[in-house]
């Protein structure tokens, strides 16, 4: 899988993750050189349907059974961004919690099965992996629906997803920090997601975004479409901060909203910075590898402001490995002017052996695919870090982070020193 670290998303038929280092381009804008392979040399699509893999997640690791809930916000002083003629602007977010007597109700769908049947054909196709060998609607969180909320007050976290990227795209990493006492909201931006659906039944695509970057990379106009993008993010994540008070007493009682973090991979990496940069409101953030950039490539041009100015809060970077497209601040220009003008707490950490979507729920269920998928498409994908490390050292250093500047609890594992971590903290 190719992967950008700006526009993490599926454009033109082609999964590209979100405000990176170098943006993919749309299929047809490919040259032949590029080094992956082309659509014709994808495997077939013979697999059959009763055959289709079911993938699992893997289980949190805190103290708390963890519950979800799913909403539509509204926002009606704002038209759609990306669809024309929709004068208002709708949202779809879940809700993960720390929950008390979730034994023997069932766990939640990973994606809903409208959700499945478009993002699950994106990552095949952005991964190259075979039509059909996975049943991407089967896949369960460790979540109850609407489980009653454990007693106490937590911290709230929001995650945003990469450009392109379901807000369901990362459970492991999210429900894990709900199970170590966080609330979670994980938000989806709606027309850059293949599919949203919405309590009604209706779902919106990305039709209009896919053919607006389409036009945008023709015609060399990607800084208004970079900038339109992450606008509408910033506004989505001010109307989700904005109602957390609206949501039900069940679980208003349980936010503790003097303590609020965000944090996002790619695409949402950047927005979380640039939500910090405009808003107090959120604490602290971590970046899973998206550039601070409006750029197609790593050059150091349309640095953002945040990337100008840096924070006067607590921002953790955490990035990739990989030899082409590989981040930290010493590589990435936006990192480094960044790193340079930070005035808050700052760590730099990659993760060894990784890729983009290392950082995703990609690390946890790709490598169930070993031995049905060629070994070098999933390297491609998530490289070769050992998935389980992976899945584990995300976590911990992303609640590590959080314990340490929402909770007060500071277990030093992003002190830098040796660590049981693939990590490398870069200096």
């Amino acid at each position: 899988m190719r992967s950008s670290r700006l526009v993490a998303a599926c454009l033109a038929g082609v999964v590209v993750s979100g405000l990176a280092v170098s943006t993919a381009v749309p299929a047809a804008a490919r040259p032949a050189s590029h080094g992956r392979p082309q659509e014709a040399s994808r495997p077939s699509a013979s697999v059959a349907a009763a055959k289709a893999r079911t993938l699992t997640l893997p289980a949190p690791r805190g103290r708390y059974a963890t519950g979800e809930s799913a909403f539509r916000l509204v926002d009606h002083g704002r038209a759609d961004p990306w669809t024309p003629g929709r004068t208002y602007r709708e949202l779809m977010i879940s809700v993960f919690y720390p929950a008390a007597h979730t034994g023997g109700r069932p766990f939640t769908k990973q994606l809903p099965a409208a959700v499945a049947a478009a993002v699950g054909p994106a990552v095949e196709e952005g991964a190259e992996l075979p039509t059909g060998l996975v049943d991407w609607a089967a896949t369960r969180t460790h979540s109850v629906r609407d489980a009653a909320t454990a007693p106490g007050r937590f911290p709230v976290v929001l995650y945003s997803p990469g450009a392109g990227d379901s807000r369901d795209w990362n459970v492991s990493l999210v429900e894990d920090l709900a199970s170590r006492g966080y609330v979670v909201v994980a938000v989806d931006h709606t027309g850059e997601v293949p599919a949203v659906q919405f309590p009604d039944g209706h779902v919106v695509g990305n039709g209009p975004l896919t053919a607006a970057w389409a036009e945008a990379h023709r015609d060399g106009t990607t800084l208004p479409f970079f900038t339109k993008l992450m606008d509408a993010r910033l506004a989505d994540t001010r109307l989700v901060l904005d109602r957390l008070t609206s949501l039900p007493d069940r679980l208003t009682a349980g936010m503790d909203l003097h303590r609020i973090g965000m944090f996002g991979h790619s695409a949402g990496g950047f927005t979380t910075a640039n939500t910090m940069y405009g808003d107090p409101r959120v604490r602290a953030g971590v970046d899973l590898d998206g550039t601070l950039a409006y750029s197609s490539e790593p050059d150091g041009s349309n640095l953002s402001e945040v990337a100008l100015h840096g924070l006067d809060r607590p921002f953790l970077l955490m990035g990739n490995s990989s030899a082409q497209y590989g981040s930290d601040v010493r590589r990435e220009p936006s990192w480094a002017s960044f790193w340079q003008h930070q005035r808050g707490w700052k760590a730099d950490v990659t993760l060894h052996d990784s890729a983009h979507a290392s950082f995703t729920d990609a690390e946890a269920l790709l490598r169930q695919l070993t031995g049905r998928v060629p070994e070098a498409t999933l390297a491609a994908a998530v490289g070769s870090v050992d998935p389980h490390r992976a899945v584990a050292a995300n976590r911990a250093l992303v609640a590590s982070f959080f314990d340490r500047f929402l909770k007060g609890r500071d277990d030093h594992l992003l002190d830098g020193g040796p660590s049981a971590y693939p990590i490398t903290f870069v200096r």
